[in-house]
């Protein structure tokens, strides 16, 4: 399985996951991926993730979190990609639900 993006990929499998009322799904194991993972935990976007090793291939398996059986990720996306790169500065950084979500950035 090859992979353009690894958060990309990650955001992809959760809102899939979301889209389909999943409990659980997986990702493979990245440090870039576990970082966005646990922002994402800490945050309250998702319930919790572990790293789990089934034969030769480690994974995150990722715990979704529901409020009233809907999903409380409502809104996930990647702006800057491999082909796509965006620069700003930092008093340029846009407020996401007007303050109410989280912006990810990495330098």
């Amino acid at each position: 399985m090859s992979f353009n993006h690894p958060v990309s990929d990650l955001v992809a499998i959760i809102k899939n996951g979301y889209s389909a009322n999943r409990q659980s799904v997986s990702s493979p194991v990245s440090k870039l991926r576990e970082g966005v993972l646990l922002i994402l935990k800490e945050e309250g976007y998702i319930a919790n993730y572990a790293k789990v090793k089934k034969e030769s291939h480690d994974y995150f398996l990722i715990n979704l979190k529901y409020h009233n059986s809907k999903p409380v990720l409502t809104e996930i996306s990647v702006v800057s990609k491999p082909g796509r790169r965006i620069y700003c500065n930092s008093s340029n950084i846009p407020l996401i639900k007007n303050g109410l979500g989280i912006s990810l950035l990495s330098t």
